[in-house]
């Protein structure tokens, strides 16, 4: 049994398929044939079954699959320790974030980060808050960024950079006031957000210290991205509560407008959020100072659980 094999174990489990699996280690069908039949061999046990055109594990194959990624993680880490040692980072790094700071923060930033450190390549998986927790939890992203703290004993967060959201209008929404206030909000035909977005967490926690459910809103559609609620909004469907990040462009080129809410202060935070106890690789640990470090954050204080 060598890494190499293990490798092409968990490839081929991942895309249940031999020729898909090739094309991913850049190796032909017959020589990660013998592989498996190396490892079957060494371990006495069939490791895939073949059902049809799709390949799926056997028991022992998914037990030997689970510790064959925890090795592949662990030499992936090792050697990640050494080039920082050496300071020569690089290698493939995925985080998870939601909605406006994977679409609306992080792309300016990953690219004064890469100039840091140029060999290392970034993905951002981009889900609701909901989703991205979930995956720091199962540890498929070593860290998120969220909108919102979702409260576990799991989950460490910290303090990220803040973000306004507005009131936005149709511009041909008829109005003759200056603010509105909570009574009147409940009237008007709102767009929401779901309910896993961290958006629309925050905005369930502040109307609910003012004794209000926002279930209680004339809700006129419910969506499931912050583009999709902006483009409604335009359309006239009806108003919605959003990041003012997410809609400068709208609002300096007036294709919406905003009214402030009487007594109502809408700032929110994001956080970085890990997997409590968990120790993050070398280039996450090199992303996470970047992020933490710039001059917006003004908030560089302990870890928050």
């Amino acid at each position: 049994m060598n890494l190499k094999q293990l490798e092409i174990l968990c490839k081929i489990i991942e895309k249940r398929s031999f020729s898909r699996a090739a094309g991913e280690v850049h190796l032909s069908q017959p020589t990660l044939t013998e592989h498996i039949k190396s490892l079957e061999s060494e371990f006495n046990l069939k490791l895939l079954d073949r059902l049809g055109r799709e390949v799926v594990p056997t028991k022992a194959g998914e037990i030997l699959c689970r510790y064959a990624e925890r090795i592949i993680s662990l030499t992936n880490e090792a050697k990640q320790s050494i080039d920082r040692f050496r300071e020569d980072l690089h290698g493939d790094l995925s985080i998870g974030a939601s909605t406006i700071p994977g679409e609306y923060i992080l792309p300016h930033l990953l690219f004064k980060f890469r100039r840091k450190h140029p060999r290392i390549s970034l993905t951002v998986i981009i889900e609701d808050t909901g989703g991205i927790i979930e995956r720091v939890l199962s540890n498929q992203a070593e860290l998120g960024i969220v909108g919102a703290r979702v409260a576990s004993a799991k989950l460490d967060y910290h303090r990220f950079v803040e973000d306004e959201l507005v009131l936005v209008l149709p511009v041909n929404f008829a109005c003759n006031t200056e603010f509105f206030t909570l009574d009147r909000l409940q009237e008007l035909p709102f767009i929401l957000r779901e309910e896993g977005s961290g958006t629309q967490i925050f905005i369930n926690r502040i109307f609910e210290k003012f004794g209000i459910n926002t279930k209680r809103f004339n809700v006129v559609a419910r969506l499931g991205s912050s583009n999709a609620v902006i483009q409604a909004v335009k359309d006239g469907v009806g108003v919605s509560i959003v990041s003012k990040r997410a809609v400068e462009e709208e609002l300096r080129r007036k294709t919406l407008k905003f009214i402030p809410i009487k007594g109502v202060e809408l700032l929110r935070r994001f956080y970085v959020v890990l997997r409590q106890g968990r120790t993050i690789s070398p280039l996450s640990e090199a992303f996470m100072s970047f992020l933490l470090d710039k001059k917006f954050n003004d908030n560089k204080g302990s870890w928050e659980r």
